[in-house]
């Protein structure tokens, strides 16, 4: 069962996005094992799952889960289009040894209750008995996952074991708080609220490239305002500008991102690397 601080993880990829960089996956999991968070969340929105193929999915995971090698809890986020990717992509990360599964909402289709439900039940039953969290992002999918379905999924679904809950402000991340239901707080600025409402930890994007500041915030919260870091990166596309620093950081990722995402230009580079560089000694926690 997940518990702690979990990095949403980055994908490496070369060939300008459209191979995965199966070399740089072993290092950059060693670089969160040394940044001491307690796991990782592959494939997600920082991940870029929802852009690649299914099976360079299914290959990615599989080389999360080998680089871990029980250092590191591994959970695959497996939320597709279709059902039928869904209940694919849960099942291979479940027959690989994942620590458990996650899964989002389909975006586009707004799905009405009972469609959602049948969704995320086969995605869970194919997961079994690993455990299943539903991955609440309504800013992502297009929509929220009802309470009234939690509720029926904990009835079909005995392998349900929690949420990550990405929605912010706090009166949309409260009500996921649900009792018996690990939840994990996707906006790190929830982090400390979210701990003392009892949350189980906190899966964060700022995470995949200062993973030491994030296992610090969740081990003392309040300790730490990650704010202005999350700020430094949000002013430039996210993915590209967190393997940028990971790479400045040391790591062999490459600044590859999946199209339609970008790059960093020139100028967006230089500014990212000048803000690093003065800010990078003051940052350990």
């Amino acid at each position: 069962m997940l518990r702690g601080a979990l990095a949403a993880a980055l994908t490496p990829l070369t060939s300008g996005g459209e191979a995965l960089d199966e070399p740089a996956i072993g290092p950059y999991v060693d670089f969160l094992v040394e940044g001491r968070v307690d796991g990782l969340l592959a494939l997600g929105t920082t991940g870029e799952g929802f852009l690649l193929p299914v099976e360079q999915r299914r290959r990615a995971a599989q080389l999360f889960v080998e680089a871990a090698a029980g250092r590191l809890q591994v959970a695959v986020h497996c939320g597709a289009q279709s059902t039928w990717d869904t209940v694919e992509l849960s099942a291979h990360a479940a027959d690989i040894g994942a620590d458990a599964v996650a899964v989002m909402a389909p975006p586009y289709y707004s799905l009405d209750d009972a469609e959602l439900l049948a969704h995320l039940s086969a995605a869970a039953s194919a997961a079994a008995p690993t455990p299943f969290y539903v991955y609440e992002f309504a800013a992502r999918s297009g929509y929220a996952v009802p309470i009234n379905v939690l509720e029926q999924l904990r009835e079909a679904a005995p392998n349900l074991r929690g949420l990550k809950v990405s929605d912010k402000p706090w009166e949309r991340f409260a009500p996921y708080l649900l009792e018996g239901l690990d939840v994990f707080v996707g906006p790190e600025a929830l982090i400390p609220e979210g701990l003392a409402a009892g949350a189980a930890g906190a899966v964060s994007a700022l995470a995949s490239a200062f993973p030491e500041l994030v296992a610090a915030a969740v081990r003392d919260p309040g300790s730490a305002d990650l704010g202005p870091v999350r700020a430094a990166l949000e002013r430039f596309p996210l993915q590209a500008a967190a393997k940028l620093v990971v790479a400045r950081r040391g790591v062999p990722v490459a600044p590859d991102v999946r199209r339609p995402l970008r790059t960093l230009t020139d100028a967006e580079r230089t500014e990212l690397e000048t803000w690093l560089e003065s800010s990078l000694p003051a940052l350990a926690p």
